[in-house]
């Protein structure tokens, strides 16, 4: 057939003649310039090769859809970057924007690395001191770093374990250990030591934090206090109220002002202390020797309660999962990412404190270091040689680091109170039940700490019965949620170092109630010091 010649009338818009070759849609929605056209031939070969040259790219082509198709295929790409930008399908629950943890999700690296050295330094660390003086220099120093970077190793683990499983956020860690572990099974095993985690460290803020109180107004006011000053109850009042006030700010991510200022105490005060102790004379009558006890078993639980009092300064692991749901966390731009870099930065300070507390600390008064710590060491020591100024404010430091650290580690108290109302109401709480909830959560704690104030002196049992929290359960959940090659290294690895936390926990255990034992320990019910 001839091929005609005349205009040919065509509608807007045009369709595409037979022979053109079609525009590609490049990923970002704009049009690629044509492919060379091949030269028509009649034979049946070149035909064949001329069709085989040319293969879309795309299913969704304007071939028989131009100009259509341009919309509707920026329609799709736009489709998929918005749901890899919403977190890759990840199934939200609509209560978690009423709760304290995940109602703001606007947290970033900073946020992370104050929330991490708030929570991660705090009055724990001056009794590193007093286990040295049980385990001399060498297995000291090797017990802390052992132990350093064991929970540097399961806080990447929790990390990375937080979005283990695709389309699921674990924002609290009773979730991961009931996802690993079973629903039953993972509320038995961590449901106790994180609510101690969280309550018991609030209450041992409230004790302590009011005794520091007290001897700041001493430091402070020397001869001149009043012939009725206030008694030690009376001071863990005023401690809590001032917690409770500073409660009253709504989530975890609000309070990321408060954990800054606590982290900064933190290192000041913690400087402060092991400075102010080397720069003095040390006592005559020091020695380095681990104390010597009367039997060869005495030594061993004495020295398992002081493996127990290190680990006991290694908290916060509890809040790990807490923390990094703060963030947002999309496909491109994952929350473990901006998580990791400020749990680095923090736990590198949280190593500039401990150390140098430990070691300065046991180098200034050796095997005499009290009971008490670094505190009472350079009040019993030192009281008179330093400056009354200096000490007034190391103990001024560490009550702003306590009343920071309440409000850290009572928000997911407060998350599973909330949690309960809205769950029975289906509605969020409202401003005054949410100020009721935290004001009886803090009368509660110091209800608690004045019916049992040696809890404090517990340093050892309950360093033990928490332990599993940051060195055993990870490793466990790493293995049953990733499940890496069977006999694997990975494998062998994380099985081996969660079952050597199991162990170190009963062991450890076992030394904080002989220690209990054999020391004596005062049970005075409501009669605080």
């Amino acid at each position: 057939m001839e091929e005609r010649h005349e205009t040919e009338v065509v509608s807007i818009p045009a369709t595409p003649r037979a022979n053109s070759t079609p525009e590609i849609l490049t990923p970002t929605g704009q049009r690629s310039p044509p492919r060379p056209m091949t030269t028509t031939t009649t034979t049946a070969g070149h035909a064949g090769a001329k069709s085989a040259a040319w293969m879309p790219s795309s299913f969704i082509s304007p071939r028989f859809l131009s100009p259509i198709g341009t919309p509707m295929k920026r329609v799709l790409i736009n489709m998929k970057g918005y749901l890899e930008e919403v977190g890759h399908l990840t199934k939200l629950n609509p209560q978690d924007a009423w709760l304290p943890i995940t109602e703001s999700r606007n947290g970033n690296a900073h946020y992370a690395a104050f929330h991490n050295l708030n929570a991660g330094v705090g009055f724990q660390a001056l009794l590193l001191p007093v286990a040295f003086s049980f385990l001399g220099w060498g297995w000291g120093i090797l017990s802390l770093t052992v132990a350093y970077c064991w929970q540097l190793y399961t806080l990447w683990v929790l990390v990375q374990l937080h979005e283990a499983v695709p389309g699921r956020r674990y924002n609290r860690y009773v979730e991961l250990a009931q996802a690993a572990f079973g629903e039953k099974l993972g509320v038995w095993l961590a449901l106790f030591p994180t609510v101690y985690l969280s309550a018991g460290n609030a209450t041992a803020l409230i004790l302590v934090g009011g005794e520091t109180m007290k001897l700041f107004f001493q430091i402070v006011c020397g001869p001149l206090c009043s012939s009725n000053p206030l008694t030690t109850v009376e001071w863990y009042l005023v401690f809590t109220s001032l917690c409770i006030v500073l409660s009253q700010l709504p989530n975890l991510n609000s309070i990321a002002g408060l954990s800054l200022v606590g982290a900064v105490t933190a290192i000041t005060y913690s400087t402060m202390v092991w400075v102010l102790s080397v720069s003095q004379q040390r006592p005559p009558q020091i020695s380095y020797q681990p104390l010597s006890l009367p039997s060869a078993s005495a030594s061993l639980f004495a020295s398992l309660n002081a493996l127990g009092i290190i680990a006991f300064a290694f908290r916060g692991h509890n809040l790990i999962l807490e923390i990094q749901s703060t963030m947002p966390s999309t496909f491109k731009h994952p929350a473990h990412v901006p998580m990791w870099k400020g749990a680095k930065v923090a736990y590198f300070f949280i190593a500039m404190c401990l150390f140098p507390v430990a070691i300065g600390g046991y180098w200034a008064y050796g095997n005499l270091m009290p009971s008490g710590g670094m505190l009472a060491a350079i009040y019993a020591f030192h009281g008179h040689d330093i400056a009354r100024g200096l000490l007034a404010i190391a103990f001024l430091l560490v009550v702003f680091n306590c009343l920071s650290s309440f409000q850290i580690y009572s928000m997911p108290v407060f998350d599973s109170f909330e949690a309960s109302y809205t769950s029975r109401t289906n509605r969020p709480c409202s401003v005054w039940v949410r100020s009721g909830f935290r004001v009886f959560y803090g009368f509660i704690s110091l209800l608690i700490g004045v019916a049992f104030p040696f809890l404090s002196s517990l340093a050892g049992l309950l360093g033990g019965l928490t332990l599993p929290v940051t060195f055993a359960y990870p490793c466990f959940m790493w293995v049953l949620l990733k499940q890496p090659p069977k006999y694997s290294f990975n494998w062998y690895f994380n099985w081996i170092l969660g079952w050597l936390g199991i162990a170190f926990s009963v062991a450890f255990s076992i030394g904080g109630i002989w220690s209990i034992v054999t020391n004596g320990l005062k049970l005075k019910f409501f009669k605080p010091s």
